[in-house]
């Protein structure tokens, strides 16, 4: 038994149901993570809630519900089987010390099995619920609220901390237990005894009951408020109740992967997964760049890239068109329109940068190819060393190695990556603290201190100036911004002497809660390309004795209260340089007194 059910339908479901259970509904944050460098991406819907399930009190109140758009690329060499997918998005409904496990797991099942909601039967549901560990003890409670439900025992199944543990988001914050709830897609009636393992019962939705966080030494300790949240993969769900074969066949990834099908000129037995490869990847770049990811060497940018050129190895195999992303930017925009309009106001953009690349790419392959041919044996190492320096992705240098009449090894390539990856880890640990689970004393100096460099930026600069993105960690703060040159010596020393001064004053930071239309007549900005619900949070840094507002912006996370004391030091922009068309980068430091 199967039930017809679109993207959109699920969407107003979801958000409809909570919504009458006294939900705020949210709008989708950014795939890019506001203030947190310990992950590139936002990988789920609680990623952007992080300092409200700390404890910072959320403008739109204690129970909230929304559709998150989110990256992964963990399971990168996944991609092209029946159920990973690169951008996905989340259905997710929060409780910040509101509500807990009791009725969190009772609304599950009401929205899974109730008439007017999906009407799922129970005989095809099954649920998973944590072991226990040293750590954290057994989740009874849950198991025992299932049965209460209707659950049979026999459909209730305990695993581990790899099952059912979730979080942190990145390497520290709020984590816990979960219960994880599996429909049955086989075509036989579902076993009376629930096996996990069995590829057709699939996981469509998990409820985390976020009691704990992890520290910054690795320990797991109790919050002092539980939260809960939860999260239905929107297109794995799709699939399972639409008894569809793949997340290829679902209304928000079939009409990409149709078009593209349709140019390609060439069939081998690698071209469903060529074009599974090339739908997954062009989907999430075009999501990246949406949202201002710019193609690089580094970060985020560098996987932007890696996957762009995975895409243009698939439709180079599939022999497509060099044009083949001109129409799939404005079929994807089409697919979304009127979900993440993005994608339609930034497709002129898109298709340019993803032609820069592709220019890029055949530079690339020209000279990777004709490195190959004067080494007279390949290994994974130099495929490695290829791919690292040169960006040639090891399809590829596996197919100029059959050309030679040898093979190469992908575990040595792959025992290569990892030896970077685990370098990579160990000499950027530093770098890579702080975030929005940290609410240190440093991290929350430099998180108000972008407010300032940001009003400054502003007051020299002009108004066009607006935050594109920023990355804290102990030791400095990294702020981008829109401007379409390099900053004179004199603008830079006007934007740090403004700081200076302001860091003199008797300055106060308040937060206020307000009607979003009320804040942004009062003057509130915000980050470029951010949306935000209908009540929010705005910060104000005023002088105490004149009243004169120095900044106003939409935020969230933890700012220091008062800046002469709390900031007591010299700011210094240590570096100034371009990222990309129209984007400049800050690097800035507070040199504590």
């Amino acid at each position: 038994m199967t039930r017809t059910i679109t993207s959109t339908e699920l969407r107003r479901l979801f958000q409809r149901f909570f919504v009458e259970k006294g939900h705020a509904r949210l709008p989708s944050a950014s795939l890019v993570p506001a203030n947190d460098p310990t992950v590139l991406f936002t990988t789920a819907g609680m990623h952007p809630l992080v300092p409200y399930l700390l404890g910072e009190p959320h403008p739109a109140g204690t129970r909230l519900v929304n559709v998150q758009k989110c990256v992964r690329t963990g399971d990168i060499d996944a991609i092209g089987d029946d159920t990973h997918l690169t951008f996905f998005e989340m259905l997710g409904n929060w409780s910040l010390g509101d509500y807990f496990r009791d009725d969190a797991i009772a609304w599950s099942f009401e929205l899974l099995t109730g008439s007017q909601w999906l009407g799922l039967p129970l005989d095809r549901l099954a649920v998973t619920c944590f072991a226990g560990d040293d750590e954290v003890p057994r989740d009874s409670a849950s198991a025992e609220r299932w049965t209460a439900l209707g659950v049979p025992a026999e459909r209730i199944a305990f695993l581990g901390r790899d099952d059912n543990w979730w979080g942190p988001a990145g390497q520290t914050g709020p984590c816990g237990p979960d219960t994880e709830m599996f429909y049955w897609v086989g075509d036989a009636p579902a076993p009376r005894a629930f096996e996990p393992r069995d590829p057709r019962w699939v996981e469509i939705w998990n409820d985390v009951f976020m009691g704990y966080t992890k520290t910054a030494s690795g320990d797991i300790e109790p919050l002092p408020r539980a939260n809960v949240d939860t999260g239905m993969g929107l297109e794995r769900t799709l699939v399972a109740l639409g008894g569809l074969r793949s997340v290829y066949e679902v209304d928000t990834v079939a009409p990409l992967y149709g078009e593209l099908e349709r140019a390609a000129t060439t069939s081998t037995k690698s071209s469903e997964r060529d074009l599974r490869v090339l739908t997954d990847h062009a989907r999430a770049t075009m999501f990246m760049l949406a949202d201002g990811v710019v193609p690089s060497t580094k970060d985020r940018g560098s996987i932007a890239r890696r996957l762009l050129r995975r895409c243009f190895l698939a439709a180079r195999r599939l022999g497509m068109p060099r044009d083949w992303h001109v129409p799939a930017v404005g079929t994807l925009a089409t697919v979304f329109d009127g979900v993440y309009p993005e994608l339609g106001r930034h497709a002129d953009t898109i298709r340019r940068v993803i032609d820069d690349e592709r220019e890029r790419f055949d530079r690339a392959v020209g000279q990777g190819t004709k490195l190959v041919r004067t080494i007279a044996k390949l290994d994974g190492k130099i495929a490695f060393d290829l791919f690292q320096t040169h960006g040639i992705p090891f399809e590829l240098t596996l197919e100029l190695a059959e050309e030679q009449g040898t093979t190469i090894d992908r575990e040595d390539f792959n025992t290569e990556l990892e030896r970077h990856r685990a370098l990579s880890r160990t000499t950027s640990s530093g770098a890579f603290s702080g975030g929005l689970a940290d609410h240190s004393d440093a991290i929350i100096r430099y998180h108000t201190l972008t407010h300032l460099l940001h009003a400054a930026l502003r007051e020299v600069l002009g108004d066009h100036v607006i935050q594109r993105g920023s990355n804290i960690t102990h030791d400095r703060l990294r702020f981008d911004f829109s401007h379409d040159r390099a900053l004179s010596t004199d603008e830079l020393d006007r934007v740090q002497a403004i700081v200076n001064g302001w860091l003199a004053r008797d300055l106060v930071v308040k937060r206020a809660t307000m009607p979003q239309d009320e804040a942004r007549a009062l003057g509130a900005i915000g980050a470029f390309g951010d949306k935000y619900g209908d009540t929010v949070s705005v910060y104000t840094i005023v002088d105490r004795e004149t009243g004169d507002v120095v900044s106003r912006e939409f935020c969230g996370g933890p700012h220091v209260q008062q800046i002469r004391s709390d900031l007591a030091g010299q700011f210094r922009i240590a570096r100034e340089h371009g990222i990309a068309a129209g984007i400049r980068r800050i690097r800035a430091v507070l040199e504590l007194r």
